[in-house]
């Protein structure tokens, strides 16, 4: 039987997914066989399996820090929010159907036969399973039908660790509000709290600590301080967190915050040489270095949007700027697309016409894989690593067909000038040799007098931060932290596990 500790979160953004992300690290240093499990998740940055699932892209995260290959058992239902009170109902890694929210919980107990099944899978391989709550864990209109929390915290009947976001705010107050709202036989498998991303002194937090500890009978494990970490964010929520940690030297690159914006994590590897500007549509654009287009939802919405607002004219007004679409990005930068009632409704939209591509959207199915691709557009930017490869994932609906040559191998597209490209590949910026040529053609256009760190130099600056891979470089720092900050001795008991020989966490 294999043994399970559930995470909860008095919010959402609260820290559960990287707390889950850090315990499977901790598992797997000690050689166990660990896995996440988040039973519903909702969100719009996904991942593709090697079998072609689509999962929660937190989910695929914490399988990498767990040292194993993520399988669609590890997130059996993923929402997908279409923004129109539906959500794309994905279910074991394949679309079943959009639904708005009284159709999902219509059909709630044969999701519950899902999360069984998927648990059981998971049992079969692993020995220690990190379960991840969703959103809050005391919303009380939704105990009945709560899957990711109430539902599976009552199957496993394991310990639980409550996480509260002292960032915003609050943070005894929703500890404590959390535990009196939860059932109280949810509320007795509670084993500790943890306090996420303090700035400052936990000293400070001591009689605090204490007074919880009185009011509950649940101790607090620790102060997790903010942590600054290279791994892929969960969901759009924390666009908002994210600040320019770069001088006034660096290149801008302009990301179209679009309404359904989905995959946002595929610009994240650009963040440690690149100021990622994300620009509302009724927002100025300026003059970028570079734009991209990122992927959605919902091509056709979120282009009539832009259009409504001025987006698209301000970005056909450039002159010169390198514009690149990602998957929905990709096609919106056509000259049309038709759509037989799949996006919207039934019609034909101009698109942006910087290329010379029409999308078709006439069947429901979705394309989802991982692929390996040769580069072989043109131009000042591919043509730097033309005939390498590249690899990324693929999550779409609709066929793009395209006059223009092709970008890598059979995707995508290049206009004449070189500098304007789609692609449907997710993950593209993950490739270090197209990250480094696009950057390192941003760098010296910006300073072509050589002004400033060469190239090269910024690359190997980078390196330390890719010891592990780009998904993989924030895990053991994550760990880490953990480790030293929280009573581990305290969580270990939890699994049944004794404190490794030599380790002292805090107390």
């Amino acid at each position: 039987m294999a043994r399970f500790i559930v995470v909860l979160g008095t919010t959402s953004h609260s820290g559960k997914s990287t707390l889950v992300a850090a315990l499977c690290r901790l598992l797997s240093d000690r050689g166990c066989r660990v896995a996440p499990f988040k039973s519903q998740n909702m969100s719009l940055n996904s991942w593709v399996t090697k079998n072609g699932s689509e999962i929660g892209i937190a989910q695929a995260v914490q399988a990498r820090a767990a040292r194993t290959e993520p399988t669609e058992f590890m997130n059996p239902i993923l929402l997908k929010p279409k923004g129109d009170r539906t959500s794309q109902v994905i279910v074991l890694g394949k679309p079943l159907a959009d639904k708005s929210a009284e159709e999902y919980y219509r059909d709630i107990e044969g999701l519950k036969e899902v999360v069984d099944s998927a648990v059981r899978e998971l049992e079969k391989e692993y020995d220690y399973i990190i379960v991840e709550g969703a959103g809050g864990a005391a919303e009380i209109n939704l105990f009945e039908r709560d899957l990711a929390n109430i539902y599976v915290a009552r199957l496993l009947q394991s310990p639980i660790i409550l996480v509260g976001d002292i960032e915003r705010g609050g943070v005894f107050a929703s500890l404590y509000g959390t535990l009196q709202l939860l059932p109280p036989d949810i509320r007795s498998l509670v084993r500790g709290m943890v306090i996420n991303k303090f700035r400052g002194d936990p000293a400070v937090l001591g009689p605090g600590l204490s007074s919880l500890y009185e009011l509950t009978g649940v101790p607090v494990l620790g102060v997790l301080p903010y942590l600054d970490l290279d791994i892929p964010s969960e969901d759009s929520v924390s666009l908002g967190d994210k600040k320019a940690r770069l001088s006034s030297e660096a290149v801008e690159i302009a990301v179209i915050r679009l309404p359904r914006i989905s995959n946002f994590t595929d610009f994240e590897p650009l963040e440690r040489r690149a100021y990622i500007r994300y620009v509302d549509l009724d927002e100025p654009l300026g003059h970028p270095d570079a734009v991209i287009i990122p992927g959605t939802k919902n091509t056709v919405s979120d282009l009539m949007e832009m259009k409504r607002k001025g987006m698209a004219d301000q970005i056909k007004s450039l002159t010169g700027t390198p514009i690149l679409g990602i998957c929905g990005g990709y096609q919106m930068m056509g000259r049309e697309i038709i759509d037989c009632e799949v996006e919207d409704t039934e019609g034909r939209l101009c698109g942006l016409g910087l290329l010379n591509a029409t999308t078709r959207f006439d069947r429901y199915e979705k394309r989802t894989a991982q692929v390996n691709k040769p580069v072989t557009g043109n131009g000042p930017i591919l043509e730097r690593l033309r005939g390498q490869e590249v690899t990324g994932y693929v999550i779409h609906t609709g066929q793009t067909d395209s006059l223009d040559p092709a970008a890598f191998g059979d995707d995508g597209a290049v206009a004449e000038n070189g500098l304007v490209m789609g692609t449907y590949l997710h993950g593209i910026f993950d490739n270090q040799n197209f990250r480094d040529a696009f950057l390192d053609f941003l760098y010296e256009r910006k300073n072509p007098a050589g002004r400033g760190p060469a190239p090269g130099a910024r690359r190997a600056e980078e390196r330390p931060l890719r010891a592990e891979g780009r998904r993989g470089s924030g895990y053991s720092e994550l760990a880490e932290a953990v480790r030293s900050h929280l009573d581990m001795e305290k969580i270990w008991g939890m699994l049944n596990l004794e404190m490794p020989e030599g380790e002292e966490g805090a107390k």
